[in-house]
């Protein structure tokens, strides 16, 4: 599924998000397709790309923010022509959403927790990779008083998951913070196009919606990031490494990565798959 590798504190730690919202469709050339579309994106590097199967047109899709070059976006279409895809603009940078605030706290980042898992006897934090890569050393408050715990995994980029090892002494149940109240989590799940989520973060607080895609890859300016989740869910900077989730059942499908726009004028946002995450380091949802 890729190349590599909670709530008294409750899940949160997310992007370092961009204005800008909706998608809007440019205009595309499409060709008919020379060779495997999937084969012909993978080789997309260009910083501030995703790219991954629209189920609405049943195309592959090749989006691009603004801050794609015209130089570069003349080059990617004449990709998504070779390819047969669609070519979209998304207003707003894409990028991961991390920023000083709320939530949980190492150096000068602060994230959102995405679940509370264990090994045996052992706790851990799962957030995003591009959180943990940030500090060795992880705190519940800003003022960096209380020890949540220390880092002892990052996968990032390729993949983007990472975990704390709970040291300190903060009850962490298995549930998500809704603002305000808890929502106890039952274990994980896979998504599926058009179901309904949420997501929880320490910026932007509950936010729903809908999946809109699988397996989408994204290009960011600091690296690749393979099998994702897209939502049409809004999030800001901060809500980093918070819980994508179905709240009619408690079951937790993915932590956040980035995305384009804000919750203001609407966004689009790309999600780490928990599954993998537990399988990758043989850990459990409490």
């Amino acid at each position: 599924m890729r190349r590599s590798p909670l709530a008294a504190l409750a899940l949160t730690i997310l992007l370092l998000l961009a204005p800008g919202a909706a998608q809007a469709a440019v205009p595309d050339r499409a060709a008919a397709p020379t060779t495997d579309p999937a084969a012909l994106l993978s080789g997309v590097r260009t910083a501030g790309t995703a790219w991954g199967l629209d189920p609405a047109t049943g195309r592959m899709t090749l989006t691009v923010d603004d801050t794609v070059t015209p130089r570069d976006l003349r080059a990617l279409r004449t990709v998504a022509d070779r390819a047969g895809a669609l070519l979209r603009r998304e207003p707003g940078t894409l990028r991961p959403l991390i920023a000083g605030g709320q939530g949980i706290y190492g150096g000068g980042a602060r994230c959102s927790l995405g679940a509370n898992a264990r090994s045996g006897s052992t706790y851990y934090v799962i957030t995003a990779g591009h959180c943990t890569a940030a500090a060795a050393t992880w705190y519940a408050d800003s003022a960096q008083s209380t020890v949540l715990g220390t880092r002892t995994a990052t996968s990032y980029p390729t993949n983007d998951y990472g975990l704390i090892r709970y040291t300190g002494r903060i009850a962490h149940p298995s549930a998500v913070y809704t603002y305000p109240g808890l929502l106890t989590i039952n274990g994980p799940g896979n998504a599926y196009i058009g179901q309904a989520v949420c997501r929880s973060g320490s910026t932007t607080g509950v936010r729903c919606g809908t999946v809109t895609g699988l397996n989408q890859t994204v290009n960011y300016a600091t690296g690749v990031i393979y099998g994702l989740i897209r939502t049409n869910i809004c999030a800001e900077p901060g809500d980093s490494g918070g819980p994508l989730y179905v709240a009619a059942t408690g079951t937790i499908l993915g932590i956040l990565s980035g995305g384009t726009g804000n919750c203001t004028a609407g966004g689009t946002t790309y999600y780490q798959p928990i599954a993998e995450v537990l399988a990758t380091y043989g850990l459990t949802l409490p």
